[in-house]
């Protein structure tokens, strides 16, 4: 495997950890919008520096808010370089396919997703901050994310042994990433609807253990084009239930993960206990950060860590199920 290969998949996990980051902060920062159109900002390939220099059609929709237009720009240059070393990764892997330690099927897999993934950034913003669309793309930013870990560790340990000769970790820690799965589409599902500030009391919600929710009209999934989403629609109960739904889940995701840590380090030897260790203290920091967005009414720099310490959460489980899986070996294909 040339050493080509080995570092642009580690440049590629690096810079897709910063796009995930980078799109937090500017979705917690208000400036999804920050260009109204796609993929130039007001007409240009650039964000202009007065409203003079912009396309006056685009004025129309959305006065020019540099500092939000940039935020924005620039997360799309970052996607882009992505999907552009994506794309080169592929490459590689498929002129290197006859080489026995070669995967291919993960890049190539990579290719139609992020172009997806373009896709689902444009929608973002022509559809106007529509809460399905930027919770899916926050779901395919962490999905693009988990495949570049297996890639990486395909890399750097193509014949990694398992944990523990029959070791019952997979299932656990399969299940444990689902769980969190459903917790990423919740965080982004609470973002994309404004209701991260729908309570703002701890553990209660509005003095109660059960507040007034309204379930139904919170998961509606479409409400049909046109609808600008800035700044949210929902009225507080439905807001309120898009946040307590997430707080609860959070303790089902927490019970997975520490199942599997417990069966990681029974079963898992040396190795199992150091990944158990790492994904244990992700998950505490992951904990404070969410109760710390409630208390202290969701300041910027801890929602945006708040992002990216799930994703660092996910790559420990992702890990772990890798080298819960991987025969002694394997060719990896």
């Amino acid at each position: 495997m040339r050493p080509v290969y080995r570092v642009l998949s580690c440049l590629l996990l690096i810079l897709a950890l910063t796009v995930i980051v980078k799109g937090a902060y500017v979705r917690l920062s208000d400036a999804g919008l920050g260009c109204p159109d796609w993929p130039g900002c007001y007409g240009e390939l650039l964000v202009p520096a007065t409203a003079a220099e912009a396309q006056p059609e685009h004025l129309e929709a959305r006065p020019l808010e540099t500092g939000k237009a940039w935020r924005e720009m620039i997360h799309r240059y970052l996607a882009s370089g992505l999907g552009f070393g994506i794309l080169v990764l592929a490459m590689l892997a498929w002129r290197q396919r006859t080489h026995s330690r070669q995967a291919v099927a993960v890049p190539l897999v990579l290719v139609p997703l992020v172009m997806f993934q373009g896709l689902l950034g444009m929608w973002t913003v022509t559809l106007l901050l529509k809460p399905l669309v930027v919770t899916a793309h926050l779901l395919g930013g962490f999905s693009v994310f988990a495949l570049l870990i297996w890639n990486l560790l395909r890399v750097r340990a193509p014949d990694a042994r398992r944990l523990a000769p029959g070791a019952p970790v997979a299932r656990a820690c399969g299940l444990a990433l689902v769980a969190l799965a459903g917790q990423v589409f919740l965080g982004g599902w609470t973002s994309a609807n404004y209701a991260a500030l729908a309570c703002t009391d701890f553990p209660t919600c509005h003095g109660s253990l059960w507040p007034d929710m309204a379930f139904k009209e919170a998961f509606v999934l479409w409400r049909g084009i046109g609808v600008n989403y800035e700044f949210g629609v929902l009225d507080t109960p439905a807001r309120t239930a898009i946040h307590y739904s997430h707080r609860l889940w959070a303790v089902v995701t927490t019970g997975f993960i520490l199942f599997a840590i417990q069966r990681a380090r029974r079963h898992g030897g040396a190795l199992g206990r150091r990944l158990g260790w790492c994904i244990l203290a992700a998950l505490a920091l992951q904990i404070t950060l969410g109760i710390s967005n409630v208390v202290y009414g969701l300041p910027l720099p801890v929602a945006v860590m708040h992002n990216g310490v799930a994703a660092l959460l996910m790559a420990s489980l992702v890990t772990l199920l890798y080298y819960a899986t991987r025969p002694t070996g394997a060719a990896g294909r």
